[in-house]
């Protein structure tokens, strides 16, 4: 699978866009339980209040704060806040005058009060002030509660009882004529002699003392609100629009992410369809580049699968890896620092769920990875059985083997379809399994954090929180085991597709091949063997001959004598295993492929034909698409008389493979798109085999008038065919047994006379 990476490299500009976005979604997708939390914790716990130090505060407020200072304490209070006259305090946001009206009727002092607003201040300052006053605004409120608990018996509160039992120790102390004076707990403070006042204010404190500091700002928080209240505030509206602006940065957030996830999306698709694209581009000049040894070796139908479903396979795991892969440990790593930052003391929950993951992981793997294997080399069967089928059904059809074939395809479909079903039922057993971890990880972190919240320890906008969390840093895990499981159906994928790009070649062309500048056409056979790969004997054994231009060059012999794979030396199909074939004196090794096979007009023995039309075919070696140089080919190789019948004449369809002209109209037309190529070689593979005795001898009278200076060798099984060339090679079990004229022929070789008198008649041998 790494070999294959070396591909991406026109796609690092995209692949590093991804990368960044990959980045701003995980902090996106990272930063919306934190909003969750502040929602529950500070919009709806705290009345939309973010901090224990009131943003304004009234001057009888921040006086009795000061009593609980000590005086650098106080210095820093009147360093953070800065005094309001009531005409700019009735400006600010919140003010309301009905509510001031109200708290007007139950403390007219109200209306000469100094008010005061805290200064901007950084984020440590106001940390070390929210810190200093949490203390003492939760005294304050408690003094505040026990006061109105003196007016109105139903008021309770358990640090406002406290405190009322303090005061009423304190008041024992205190005259009862000064004690007439005094309408509230703050009006006796000022008659409490100095020393106790210092002893209650550490009494009060030491009840606070074993809560955390979060712990004791949200305590604070409810004393905040009371002095909102307390000086005409809207504190209702105050949590509305928190929670609004909140939820508003929460949407606004999805939506970056959003974003970020449609654009890596769309770039993770189009580099996987550029990997895709490419590798079947390789794969297909690789194949183009083949010789017959390395098609031999491999299949057609598994090359059709590796170029297809393979490259397929990764394609689709190549997106799930720059869409997934890259964003599960980003989301993570992320997911494991915010919890640790949020209560590390449950981070064990996570290493019970990822411990989980990967046992789960670990046993999926192992039993799916050999079945991966197996499906691609089932595939391939499965091609193979339904390639051959569907060209051997006029076969098949007319030995009445339907029943078989169909069995044999059942046997190939039940192999694969049962394979792909045991994966398909172990990655099925995986998807309830995660569920399954999921779900008690989150029951474990509700159990474990409401025991937090009771003792104290947590908020429950924490909990919700990490929940999110921890269900983040789950879903990384599983997406890297989903694709886990499809990585080694890749990988096995992978390397049948390295496998095609790593073959070596057998005929290459030389590093500095020789150029011809001009061709004569004529071939020399020195002294050549050939052996097809893995056999045990030569196919053919010590051939010596000269094709001379201007001449006809015939070669005949009985079936498996070695004629075609004599001619598919010429254009290096197969490459000599001994000796030389020499063009016009030039070892055709040393020529470049292209140049060679430049110069020749190639028939095979079974005419192909492409999709498209009658003239693309015919000018299928040639660049120009000329009506007239079409025509021209065709008159000769004598197809104008059905091309002409057909409704478009030349531009009459072609359809696949030539299924829909007959076995002779598709030689005649392989002949002509040799003959509109104007070669200086003509190599017909016996190609006159489909064609009438009639059109037989029209064509090769034509032929010879067109080719008069160009070099034709012929393969034949017909004696008619061959009886006017000015040279007959004769094969025998790969030797040349006779080489001359027929009547030379007839008189010299023995093989090359029962083959004519198998052919033909005394006269007309007689008459030759």
């Amino acid at each position: 699978m790494l070999k294959l990476i070396k591909y991406l490299k026109r796609s690092i500009i995209p692949i590093l866009a991804i990368l960044a976005l990959l980045v701003v979604q995980a902090m996106c997708d990272l930063a919306l339980p934190d909003y969750t939390s502040v929602i529950v914790n500070v919009g709806i716990q705290q009345n939309g209040i973010e901090s224990a130090a009131p943003e304004y505060l009234s001057k009888t407020t921040k006086d009795h704060l000061g009593l609980f200072l000590t005086q650098d304490q106080k210095q820093q209070l009147d360093n953070s806040y800065t005094e309001l006259s009531q005409e700019e305090f009735q400006k600010t946001k919140y003010y309301k005058q009905e509510l001031f009206d109200e708290q007007l009727e139950q403390n007219p002092n109200l209306a000469t009060e100094t008010f005061f607003k805290r200064n901007k201040l950084s984020e440590q300052e106001l940390s070390d002030l929210e810190t200093m006053l949490a203390k003492p605004v939760l005294i304050n409120d408690s003094i505040n509660q026990a006061s109105l608990n003196q007016e109105d018996s139903s008021q309770t509160s358990e640090n406002a009882e406290k405190m009322q039992q303090m005061f009423s120790q304190l008041t024992a102390a205190i005259p009862p004529q000064a004690l007439q004076n005094a309408t509230n707990l703050w009006d006796i403070f000022e008659l409490v002699p100095e020393q106790q006042m210092q002893a209650m204010v550490g009494e009060m404190g030491k009840q606070f003392d074993d809560m955390p500091d979060s712990i004791l700002a949200q305590s604070a928080i409810p004393g905040v609100k009371a002095e909102y209240d307390a000086i005409g505030l809207d504190t209702a509206t105050m949590q509305i629009h928190y929670i609004i602006f909140s939820g508003l940065q929460m949407l606004s957030i999805a939506l970056v992410s959003m974003l970020a996830t449609v654009i890596v999306t769309f770039l993770a698709a189009r580099v996987a369809a550029s990997l895709s694209r490419e590798l079947r581009k390789q794969v297909f000049t690789k194949v183009v580049s083949f010789s017959n040894t390395e098609l031999d070796h491999f299949s057609t139908a598994s090359l059709i699968t590796r170029s297809t479903n393979d490259i397929q396979q990764i394609q689709l795991v190549m997106v799930m890896l720059l869409r997934i892969v890259f964003y599960a440990p980003i989301i993570g790593v992320g997911g494991v620092l915010k919890v640790t930052g949020t209560n590390g003391s449950m981070t064990w929950v996570i290493g019970i769920a990822v411990l989980a993951i990967l046992v789960i992981v670990g046993i999926m793997f192992a039993v799916a990875m050999p079945k991966f294997k197996k499906m691609q080399k089932l595939v391939d069967r499965l091609n193979l059985v339904t390639r051959e089928i569907l060209t051997g059904l006029p076969v098949i059809r007319a030995f009445s083997t339907q029943k078989h074939e169909e069995k044999r395809f059942d046997k190939a479909n039940r192999d694969l379809t049962g394979t792909n079903l045991f994966v398909n039922r172990v990655m099925s057993c995986m998807m309830p399994a995660m569920m399954f971890i999921m779900n008690s990880i989150a029951i474990l972190v509700v159990w474990v954090g409401s025991q937090g919240v009771d003792a104290g320890t947590m908020q429950v906008g924490d909990m919700m929180a990490y929940i999110q969390y921890t269900m983040q840093i789950i879903m990384a895990f599983l997406m890297i085991s989903m694709i886990s499981v499809m990585l080694p159906r890749a990988s096995v994928a992978a390397n049948r597709i390295q496998e095609v790009l790593d073959t070596d070649v057998c005929i290459k062309d030389v590093k500095a091949p020789e150029k011809l500048d001009q061709v004569k056409g004529e071939l020399t056979f020195q002294d050549v063997s050939f052996r097809y790969p893995n056999a045990s004997e030569d196919a053919l054994s010590h051939i010596s001959f000269t094709a001379k231009p201007g001449q006809t060059t015939a070669i005949i012999g009985s079936t498996g004598s070695g004629k075609s794979t004599l001619l598919n030396l010429i254009p290096r199909f197969y490459d000599v295993t001994e000796g030389q074939v020499l063009l016009d004196g030039v070892d055709i090794k040393e020529i470049s492929q292209h140049f060679l096979r430049d110069q020749l007009g190639y028939v095979p023995q079974k005419g192909v034909l492409f999709t498209g039309t009658v003239q693309s075919n015919i000018n299928y070696g040639v660049p120009e698409e000329d009506t007239e140089h079409a025509k021209k080919a065709a008159e000769i190789a004598q197809a104008t008389e059905f091309i002409d019948k057909l409704p478009k004449e030349y531009d009459a369809p072609i359809a696949e493979g030539g299924t829909n002209v007959s076995g002779g109209q598709k030689q005649r037309l392989s002949i002509a798109r040799a003959i509109a190529k104007n070669p200086k070689i003509y190599l017909f593979d016996d190609s006159f085999s489909a064609l009438d005795f009639k059109t037989d001898v029209a064509l090769r009278k034509a032929l010879k008038k067109q080719t008069g200076n160009s070099t034709v060798i012929i393969v034949a099984q017909r004696i008619s065919t061959i009886l006017n060339a000015e040279q007959i090679l004769v094969l025998d079990e790969g030797k040349i047994v006779g080489k001359g004229t027929h009547k030379e022929l007839m008189q010299t070789c023995e093989v090359y006379r029962q083959i004519a008198s198998s052919q033909l008649s005394e006269e007309e041998l007689d008459h030759e």
